[in-house]
């Protein structure tokens, strides 16, 4: 059975657990707050304040514990634990819109923070003025960018935003990272380089990307409802293979990756969906939750709303209760992650929505 925490009745914009999974940070409104697990549950043990505007994302780096918030105010905050509290140091991201993103890179000497203004701020720290300084990804991006995700070498970014495109970048800072090992996406790589480019064939807003557990393919899902999977060749050449689910669902707004051969997406829809493939080709595997499996074939559900016609002709009112769906969630999701496994192998992963909960699913295997 799915473990779920409603938390409040407020939308949760991103949610995330500390390594051991005692501590949980969830957006809400222009404050983060902090919950400690307590037996099967989650009770409210700090908030971080620093913020005027909303908290549109929150990243809760699993080795060193550090806290990172980015908001509309055009602001990002890094907090660490210390003896008075959570102590935020601030960020000069140099942005001039709303911040919208915001994750650690796997070695967390990094992060990355997409933006409305049509940049990615790749954020390192500066110990000589003790501060976190930012160099700004920008061509070609045309718009705002929605979501990115890092690659296990934490010098690839990949970024979905709404201009249809899904790219991958390289974020290399000199001084900061080691020379990564060559990859399918490309050996020498400076900064803002463009290892990838891929477009949303109706033009829709890419909500979400994600690089597989091995980093050799990159998936994202657009607002025409459809997931893709890309497996690049080699730099400068096409990729092996660019895979498209189509789905009639409403659209996808977040990724996570289970195993090399499996990914759930969930959105609109209130519920997971599990998608199954490999280079040969990608389906829609099975639902997680679905309200449609409780009530049966087509034809149920068409005497169902035959019914309920009949009792609004009868009684001017519907006997069924319309108000509350039949998901977990009782609004949109918001974000997915993983919850327990490693890479390449989750068996749990965990989903915030605008309901206000948290809700965390097990994987079939």
């Amino acid at each position: 059975m799915p473990e779920v925490h409603l938390l409040f009745h407020q939308p949760i914009a991103d949610h995330s657990f500390s390594a051991d999974r005692s501590l949980l940070a969830v957006s809400r409104d222009t404050k983060v707050e902090l919950y400690k697990r307590s037996g099967s549950g989650f009770t409210l043990q700090d908030e971080l304040a620093g913020h005027d505007k909303t908290v549109t994302s929150v990243d809760i780096a699993p080795n060193t514990g550090k806290i990172v918030t980015c908001s509309q105010d055009r602001n990002a905050l890094v907090w660490e634990p210390s003896p008075t509290g959570w102590k935020p140091t601030l960020v000069l991201l140099r942005i001039n819109r709303a911040a919208t993103h915001v994750r650690w890179s796997p070695d967390e000497t990094k992060f990355a923070v997409g933006s409305g203004a049509r940049v990615i701020a790749v954020c390192y720290f500066e110990g000589e003025n003790d501060w976190w300084v930012s160099k700004h990804i920008k061509k070609p991006l045309r718009s705002t960018v929605f979501s990115l995700a890092w690659h296990p070498n934490s010098v690839l970014l990949a970024a979905g935003s709404a201009d249809a495109h899904a790219r991958v970048f390289s974020s290399f800072i000199k001084g900061v990272d080691q020379r990564p090992e060559p990859t399918v996406w490309g050996e020498r790589i400076p900064f803002n380089t463009v290892c990838g480019e891929y477009i949303n064939s109706s033009g829709g807003w890419v909500h979400s990307v994600a690089f597989s557990p091995s980093g050799n393919a990159l998936a994202f899902a657009a607002h025409d409802s459809s997931v893709t999977v890309v497996y690049p060749s080699a730099p400068e050449q096409p990729p092996h293979a660019v895979l498209s689910v189509t789905t009639q669902m409403l659209p996808f707004v977040t990724l996570c990756w289970t195993r090399e051969d499996q990914l759930v997406a969930a959105g609109h829809d209130c519920h997971p969906v599990v998608f199954e493939g490999s280079m040969e080709g990608w389906r829609l595997a099975y639902s997680v939750d679905d309200p449609r499996k409780s009530a049966g074939p087509g034809v149920s559900q068409e005497s169902s709303a035959l019914n309920m016609f009949r009792q609004m002709d009868l009684k001017g009112k519907s006997s069924v209760d319309d108000t509350n769906l039949k998901t977990i969630h009782q609004n949109s999701i918001t974000i997915l992650r993983p919850y327990e496994g490693g890479p390449g192998n989750v068996t749990k992963f965990s989903s915030s929505g605008v309901d206000g909960r948290i809700v965390v699913f097990t994987v079939k295997g």
